[in-house]
């Protein structure tokens, strides 16, 4: 039996209102008003606690089934909301397509819903009286594929996060609804994650119940091959490792220190912790999609499954650890005031990402240094990569980094044809400029008595031990600023933020000893960056960033390359006659010094026949590195060394 939900009710706000001071003229078309039925959320507890069992041991399929038991306080009508704006992702990301099944039943009594026209992650149903749960059935479906999305399970591996597999009921505070839950895993099978387990039943394992907040910032990660490792002295910080393979689960103790170097020097940095327990939970995997995404007591890490057995080989991936790491303070406890909401379905506002994200992205390349996961060599020759890639690209001509917090929202991350006129979420490395240049203005003006140290402590080290968001505004961080050093702080960010110029904010590195040149070999990161990325940058010389395969995969707008008609996707087939290869490329572009020409023959997607292009380049490889500025104090090196 089904009950079925009146749509007349839940569409009635959709109907043409009447234009106010105005004749409607009967023979134009008006806009109808869009409904608006979902309630804002309130600060007030829900009537009971929400059950949620998840049974996760379909990996052959990638099928996740959950079971959620809602209670309900009285009869009528009632949304359930599927999570929209995903804590970390900074837009609206969930990938609600992979949710399927849904079923909501009132005993046995099976209830018809109907999708919300506008706001699509919303559920409308009318409550039969009498009824004081709702048994609501439904999948998650990992992608199995890549190009389906990030592929979340296989077969011997889990990354679950809870947001992906829940309803709630819409107008509650999501701190002031309560979730048990649990999960059913594979046997045999380990997991790790922050939530207090209460009880286990064979392969079940039940949590204690939570508020739905702590729930969605609580993943769980599990699979056949594990390992935990301890890397605080105090007990309070582990890493969980996941492996497809046992062998890869091999880590020496030299590596364990140098992990556990990183959670000493942050907690030198802040001065105060606002977690409880933290786990590191890292997949081994290039099947699991995804690369970092933080939590407040936690961080989801997936890296190369060789990141510990070729160590070397994979450096560059280090930073991740500390980027997430360091949002734990910066992003979680201390969060822009309107990238902070209520509940899940209340849009966030990114205007202060510079922070968030740009200064962490400092602090996360300044201590995996100072942790001596890189030499101060190789951050060096990370920072050379950052500023020469915004040296040559275009796009702060005609849009600011300020606009760029808007990205997430803008392209949801998906990739674009000419990202270095379009820009990208530059609040990342070019907000990291920014602070560098913070950081030296600092320790410049105050004789190199005071730093952005200082800052972090003061923004980030206040009410030690608390887990309770503290949200913060543009006046709040110039007025830290100022008690760290009295300087136009305001004037400093909003020029900083809203210019249109081209080329990168170098004075930092100018402050910090150094200047950007351009030389004819790569530097040992940017070798090793490449080989990581299966990619030969080309960027900073004819323009392009080409794929071992020789497939472009970027071309510099206003480039040679650009200027030549080369595009993203074409295949570079041969160079000078040549069949492409990296060493073909490479040596023709060295020569092109002498006068030699660059002729490609290429194929774009869109093409049948292959064409010859004929760049015109004659300046010889350039690669970026870090020059010491003669008689300069080498700040940059003082900035990494570890305290």
């Amino acid at each position: 039996m089904v009950n079925q939900l009146n749509t007349e009710d839940v569409l009635a706000l959709a109907a043409p209102r009447a234009v106010p001071n105005a004749q409607v003229d009967p023979g134009h078309h008006y806009p109808k008003t869009q409904p608006d039925v979902i309630a804002a959320p309130q600060d007030v507890d829900y009537c009971g606690v929400l059950g949620l069992e998840i049974d996760a041991t379909d990996t052959i399929r990638g099928i996740v089934s959950a079971r959620l038991v809602v209670p309900v306080a009285a009869s009528g009508p009632m949304t359930l909301l599927y999570p929209k704006w995903m804590p970390g992702y900074h837009s609206p990301q969930n990938p609600i397509e992979l949710f399927a099944g849904l079923e909501i039943k009132a005993g046995d009594l099976v209830l018809d819903w109907i999708r919300d026209p506008v706001e699509v992650y919303a559920f409308h149903i009318d409550i039969p009286s009498g009824t004081s749960t709702l048994d609501v059935s439904f999948q998650f479906l990992s992608p199995t594929t890549s190009n389906q999305g990030d592929v979340v399970v296989t077969e011997d591996m889990l990354n679950l996060q809870w947001g992906r597999v829940l309803l709630y009921p819409a107008g509650y505070f999501a701190r002031r609804v309560e979730v048990q839950a649990s999960i059913k895993l594979p046997n045999g099978w380990q997991y790790a994650t922050v939530l207090e387990v209460e009880g286990r039943e064979a392969d079940t394992i039940r949590f204690a119940p939570v508020a739905l907040d702590v729930l969605v910032d609580s993943p769980v990660v599990a699979g056949l091959h594990c390992r935990e490792l301890v890397i605080a002295d105090d007990g309070d910080v582990h890493m969980n490792l996941f492996a497809h393979q046992a062998h890869d689960l091999e880590i020496t103790s030299e590596q364990v220190a140098l992990h556990a170097a990183l959670v000493k020097q942050s907690d030198v940095l802040f001065g105060a912790r606002h977690f409880d327990t933290y786990r590191f939970l890292v997949a081994l995997s290039e099947e699991l999609g995804g690369g970092g995404i933080e939590h407040h007591r936690s961080a989801e890490i997936i890296v190369p499954p060789t990141y510990f057995t070729q160590w070397e080989a994979n450096r560059t991936k280090r930073d991740v650890f500390a980027h997430e790491f360091t949002h734990s303070w910066n992003g979680k406890f201390r969060r822009g005031a309107d990238s902070w909401t209520p509940s899940f379905e209340v849009p966030i506002r990114n205007s202060l990402m510079w922070l968030y994200e740009g200064q962490t992205q400092y602090w996360g390349h300044v201590l995996t240094t100072r942790a001596g996961l890189w030499s101060t060599e190789a951050s060096l020759e990370s920072l050379a990569k950052i500023a020469a890639t915004y040296d040559v690209r275009p796009g702060g001509l005609w849009r600011t980094m300020a606009d760029t917090t808007e990205d997430p929202v803008i392209n949801g991350r998906a990739p674009l044809p000419w990202p270095s006129w379009q820009r990208n979420e530059d609040y990342y490395s070019e907000g990291q400029l920014m602070w560098l240049a913070v950081d030296t203005l600092i320790r410049e003006a105050s004789g190199d008595q005071r730093s952005l140290d200082d800052f972090a402590s003061a923004f980030f080290g206040v009410d030690d031990g608390s887990m309770v968001t503290r949200t913060y505004d543009l006046d709040d961080v110039v007025d830290t600023l100022n008690g760290v050093l009295e300087h136009d702080w305001a004037g400093f960010l909003d020029t900083q933020l809203h210019r249109r110029e081209e080329g990168a904010p170098l004075e930092g590195l100018g402050r910090g000893g150094y200047r950007l040149v351009y030389r004819h070999h790569r530097t040992d990161f940017c070798k090793s960056f490449d080989a990581q990325a299966g990619q030969f940058d080309l960027r900073f010389s004819v323009g392009l960033n080409i794929a071992t395969s020789g497939t472009v995969q970027e071309v510099m707008w206003g480039s040679p390359a650009f200027d030549a008609g080369l595009t993203s996707g074409a295949l570079i087939q041969s160079v000078n006659g040549q069949e492409y290869s990296e060493e073909a490329i490479g040596d023709a572009i060295q020569a092109s010094r002498n006068g030699d020409p660059l002729l490609m023959t290429v194929k774009a997607r869109s093409q049948s026949r292959a064409r010859e292009v004929n760049v015109d380049y004659q300046r010889g490889h350039r690669f970026p590195h870090l020059e010491p500025i003669p008689g300069a104090r080498l700040r940059l090196n003082e900035i990494f060394e570890s305290r």
